[in-house]
């Protein structure tokens, strides 16, 4: 039997590599097709991307036709390049720069010699490019913007680098793909899938037909469409409110966690990114440096989040049983809690969790924190509960939202403060200013507005997201997920009368703000901001920061603004958010009193001031680290 063994392995081995070159010769002919690509030309066929709509099926991005000439440099004969550039209006350098880097990619598959000529420059090279063999046309589609909002929700098609033609293989040298906004996050549902044609050459390098009759030929599949749950009219009101400031909204559906709004300010055309002048237009946004349009200030910008964070407070001192309703702090224009510090307060008197909310005391919710840190024996593990509660709500995290970028922002552990007061015994004293949104705590507005879609919901969210639906295809199931918080459902009405309450209790933060009809809730903020300038760490204006949801029941919008250097809460941010609120629940406006003062009104003069003053980071602010000097307004 052993004296079979090697016999029969030779004979099995054998048989099997017969097969297999009997399948790859006689069956497959993909290494046929290789091996004779010498004589065989590919040409690909783009897809149209899908196009792209609102949540109510209004048209915002499409297409429109575009011409690349396209060159092969193994197949390029003697040209009269002085000819040719003239055509083209391009330099002898550019045609030499071009033609060393489309030969460096490959001498015998083509690249993309000069992108993106319109109709009238096409029809001038098409009828003389019979006397520049090697060079052709491709046929493509541009994007086409039927909206001059939305930019940094919908990103922009570029080339492809060399290392993504290197990582990804569906990509070769000239190819388009989607960067940033949904166009980076949905690149493989919008781009279609390309076609591609071989054509057979004879020995004189002319075009004789389709290889094998055009056996390995694909058709190219459109990109499917999709719908994202952003209002155009919602989103583009949001761009004009925020003309001359500098800041971000982003408002949100508190039921499913759609994305109404998202806006960042300054922003740009998104047509400013689209043909030939798309790399000069870019280069001088991205150089921007001062007002920076191409920072996502919705998703990007990390601001201590000031009294908004009152309502976080309130809610985990209830959950941990350290105040109900009735409990009462008083208040003297503040409340001095060490030898020699004081949080300052613009109120005085007693104040209970109702009228500590409407009122935004400091001194109210300062006593608060403190007791829930005093709560347990070691600060360390108070501070721990206490960052978990926050983290419930989707905080100092990432969230998973569709957009390909954003910041987790910041809450501090115990070992954040171990960490900052190595060998010293800190306790609730040392890092009371958490109470108000002024300490270590950073947030993103998206993050705002989502912690108000959860105070919303009483308890729980759905990941916010920017797609609503696609064209053939289902949404990621993570956004039908519930996430509930660390705090029971019943404390979370107390919270939301006080919110009520700064609209419609006298004396309110927001009571100036009221908008018939509606039924807001709704939190003032005033965050404090610091730069360098000049080496030195300066105080700047205050950040205007607003947090709101309405209708009180059954809530339809939540909202967070945040405009830079806006000064106090209910000036600049609390009339955008409830004009937000009003243009996305009636469609029209009735404060037409605060409409005209917020088109109106331009905080340039503010931040020239700084700038001129080579400011090292504003966009970026410092968080006023335990600091008691802010007053909420």
């Amino acid at each position: 039997m052993r004296k079979a063994l090697l016999p029969i392995i030779i004979i099995v081995v054998t048989s099997l590599l017969l097969v297999r070159i009997f399948y790859l010769q006689v069956v497959n002919d993909t290494f046929k097709l290789k091996s004779e690509n010498n004589a065989i030309k590919i040409k690909y066929d783009y897809p149209e991307r899908g196009y792209i709509y609102d949540r109510y099926g209004k048209l915002l991005v499409a297409n429109q036709p575009s011409y690349d000439i396209m060159v092969i440099p193994r197949d390029l004969k003697k040209i009269d390049t002085t000819e040719f550039c003239l055509l083209l209006n391009i330099t002898k350098e550019y045609f030499s720069e071009r033609m060393a880097k489309a030969k460096i990619y490959s001498p015998r598959l083509p690249s993309v010699f000069l992108p993106q000529l319109n109709k009238l420059e096409y029809a001038a090279f098409q009828e003389k490019i019979r006397k520049f063999e090697g060079f052709y046309i491709q046929k493509r589609s541009l994007r086409d913007y039927q909206i001059s909002a939305g930019a940094n929700v919908f990103g922009s098609i570029t080339q492809v680098s060399e290392k993504e033609v290197a990582k990804n293989p569906y990509y070769n040298s000239g190819d388009f793909i989607g960067k940033q906004g949904v166009e980076e996050s949905y690149e493989i549902t919008l781009r279609g899938v390309k076609g591609v044609k071989y054509i057979q050459k004879d020995k004189f390098n002319r075009e004789i037909g389709s290889y094998k009759e055009g056996k390995y030929d694909t058709i190219a599949v459109q990109g499917e469409d999709i719908n994202l749950s952003i209002s155009a009219e919602l989103q583009k009101y949001g761009e004009e409110l925020m003309i001359n400031k500098r800041g971000g909204i982003v408002a949100i559906e508190p039921s499913t966690g759609e994305i109404l709004a998202l806006v960042t300010a300054p922003s740009y055309d998104p047509a400013l990114l689209v043909g030939r002048q798309r790399s000069r237009n870019y280069t001088k946004l991205y150089n921007d440096s001062i007002a920076k349009p191409l920072f996502d200030r919705g998703l990007l910008g990390e601001f201590p989040p000031g009294s908004p964070f009152k309502i976080l407070t309130g809610l985990i001192g209830l959950q941990e049983k350290v105040i109900n309703e009735q409990t009462t702090f008083m208040c003297n224009h503040g409340f001095s809690y060490a030898r020699g510090r004081f949080m300052k307060c613009h109120g005085s008197g007693p104040h209970q969790l109702f009228n500590g909310i409407a009122l935004s005391c400091n001194s109210y919710f300062g006593n608060v924190y403190m007791k829930i840190v005093n709560k347990y024996v070691r600060p360390e593990s108070a501070v721990n509960i206490w960052s978990n509660h926050v983290k419930s709500f989707g905080l100092g995290q990432f969230m998973g939202y569709d957009l390909p970028t954003g910041k987790k922002g910041k809450v501090p552990t115990g070992k954040t403060y171990n960490r900052m007061y190595p060998g010293w015994h800190w306790d609730s004293k040392t890092i009371v200013s958490n109470a108000i949104g002024q300490g270590e705590v950073l947030m993103t507005p998206i993050q705002l507005a989502n912690m108000m879609a959860t105070v919303a919901n009483r308890g729980y969210y759905y990941t916010p997201h920017i797609i609503k639906k696609i064209k053939g295809e289902l949404i990621d199931p993570k956004f039908r997920i519930k996430h509930q918080t660390t705090v029971d459902i019943k404390y979370f009405d107390p919270i939301i009368e006080g919110l009520f309450g700064v609209f419609n209790y006298p004396g309110g933060t927001g009571n100036a703000l009221q908008v018939k009809g509606i039924d807001i809730c709704g939190k003032t903020g005033t965050a404090e901001n610091f730069a360098k300038i000049n080496g030195k760490r300066t105080k700047l204006q205050d950040h205007s920061i607003f947090v709101a949801f309405a209708p009180k029941d059954r809530p339809r919008i939540a909202i967070a603004v945040l405009v830079e250097n806006g000064y106090y809460g209910a000036r600049n941010a609390g009339p955008i958010a409830v004009l937000m609120i009003e243009k996305y629940l009636k469609g029209k406006i009735s404060r037409t009193d605060l409409e005209k003062r917020m088109f109106e009104v331009s905080l340039l003069s503010e931040y020239d001031k700084y700038f001129k003053s080579s400011v090292d980071s504003l966009l970026i602010p410092k968080t006023g680290t335990n600091t008691e000097e802010n007053i909420e307004n």
